[in-house]
């Protein structure tokens, strides 16, 4: 064991301390998290215009700060980006994250001098979680690499702007700059095709240890070091590859692929960030669910997802949180985001300490005929079938068809693309539909009211989603395949390349 991993597992062991003490006081530690919040904000535009100086408590609160998605909230967010002081936050802002937005084109999120090292702490903490849950250090003695933006900042009205991935780039830890790749000018090639061939030349020979990024576009790097490698596993290029980080997507539907191109099961530890704030991770191999951060600068506040449009939905802070049930995600933070809907849905699967999963989407669902399928259904019923049937899946998306050919009703309609087929598509499908059933109630009964048909699944040609987000402009980074749609934007786009 080298001096890094020896030193690394005694700041660990304080880590977790810290640590405990946090799990230990999460509701007083965001009640602490509230007042701060408000009383840092009072005098700012926007803690003006809400009366900050009279609340008193998280009711106050409530009646005065309504629940606002990027849209709602931009006549403000647009005042910052112009560069304007002390509009929902206390003078300007660090950095404005741009990232993008399905209904509000390119988005700037706020990341003030106080939020930022919160990004840092939380990605630091998780691999010390590791550390010291396991006992397994000697990553920190190899070579890491994370896949991310480039971290090239413009300046935009005297604020230096970029992915959420290229501005951390900028604050990794100097004891990690020595073990860190890719090179800075690998990072900063914008064509994501021509970074990873880079990222692959540079790290082919190198001792990998530790691989972070996001499934797709890690699987991607995996397939073309495989390639200039003569078809050789990952395990076999990096003998001492031990850990994998992820996060912005469910892992578990990649998770049988990467293991096969890797040729062996390795440690994971999902997190939770986004540019609004580093929200959860995974604090523990053996336990379920990713510890959310209470003490970030984030006020929490939980919408059961099923009232969410609601004219008065429930709103609620940790205390009186319910174990799993879905909330949709609403954040106040020390960046100046207030009732902020991030859009995500999760789960708590315990309280002590406070862990939750994510569910899914709030806008990622399927209810053209009120049956309200979310993410997590659909994942879960998918990967369950594969799993038995020895079925690996690549990606998927899955669309309402409500107008069907003449003489058949309306259904779901799944665009799969396998990297191991099913032997019988058909049988593969009804399974698959069986398996969505006993999840949704509201599926079950609309299939035994015969207002749907089961679902349809077609198998799409190899390299289909990398071919559809390279023709929208969305190859790596952080983006995303939308994996539930209300409408048939994608699924139409996706017609020409089934099998």
């Amino acid at each position: 064991m080298g001096l890094k991993a020896a030193l690394s597992k005694i700041f660990a062991v304080f880590v977790n301390r810290q640590l405990n003490v946090v799990r230990r006081n999460a509701v007083a530690l965001q009640q602490k998290t509230f007042s701060d919040l408000v009383h840092r904000a009072k005098g700012t535009a926007f803690g003006v215009d809400h009366h900050f100086g009279s609340i008193n408590n998280y009711q106050d609160f409530k009646n005065n700060v309504p629940i606002r998605d990027y849209e709602e909230l931009r006549p403000y967010i647009d005042r910052v980006v112009k560069g304007e002081a002390d509009v929902m936050w206390p003078g300007k802002p660090a950095y404005l994250a741009k990232t993008s937005g399905t209904t509000s084109g390119v988005k700037y999120i706020p990341i003030s001098k106080e939020s930022m090292p919160e990004h840092i702490k939380a990605a630091r903490n998780a691999l010390l979680s590791y550390i010291h849950d396991t006992g397994r250090a000697d990553f920190v003695d190899g070579k890491m690499i994370f896949l991310q933006g480039s971290p090239i900042l413009d300046i935009k009205n005297g604020i230096s702007t970029g992915r959420l991935s290229g501005i951390v780039a900028h604050h990794v830890p100097g004891y990690l700059q020595k073990n860190r790749l890719p090179s800075y000018q690998t990072n900063c090639i914008e064509d994501w095709e021509e970074k990873v061939d880079a990222i692959v030349k540079e790290t082919v020979k190198e001792d990998m240890r530790l691989i972070s990024g996001i499934p797709p576009w890690c699987q991607m790097y995996f397939d073309r070091l495989s390639a200039v490698s003569g078809g050789k596993k990952i395990r076999e290029i990096f003998p001492n590859f031990k850990l994998f980080v992820h996060g912005g997507v469910n892992y578990e539907p990649y998770r049988a692929r990467m293991e096969e191109s890797i040729g062996t099961k390795i440690d994971s530890i999902e997190t939770y960030p986004a540019s609004e704030g580093f929200i959860a991770f995974q604090d523990s191999q053996k336990e379920k669910g990713l510890l959310l951060m209470v003490d970030s600068g984030i006020f929490y506040e939980f919408i059961p997802s099923d009232e969410y449009y609601n004219e008065r939905p429930t709103r609620i802070n940790l205390k009186d949180i319910e174990l799993n049930k879905n909330y949709a995600l609403i954040l106040n933070t020390s960046a100046g985001l207030w009732g902020y809907s991030l859009g995500d849905t999760i789960r708590f699967v315990s309280k002590n300490p406070y862990r939750i999963v994510v569910s899914g989407r709030i806008k990622h669902y399927i209810s053209a005929f009120g049956e309200h399928v979310i993410g997590e259904e659909v994942e879960h019923a998918l990967m369950s079938v594969a799993k038995q049937e020895d079925v690996e899946v690549i990606e998927f998306t899955v669309a309402p068809q409500v107008t069907p050919a003449p003489g058949q009703l309306p259904y779901h309609e799944w665009f799969v693309e396998f990297s191991r087929q099913p032997a019988d598509l058909a049988a593969f499908a009804a399974k698959v539909d069986n398996a969505l059933q006993q999840k949704n109630i509201y599926y079950f009964d609309l299939i035994e009211g015969n207002i749907l048909q089961p679902l349809i699944v077609r198998s799409l040609k190899k390299d289909t989603f990398i071919n559809y987000m390279r023709s929208q402009g969305k190859l790596g980074g952080q983006n995303k395949v939308p994996r539930l749609a209300n409408d048939r934007k994608i699924a139409d786009e996706l017609a020409g390349y089934i099998i």
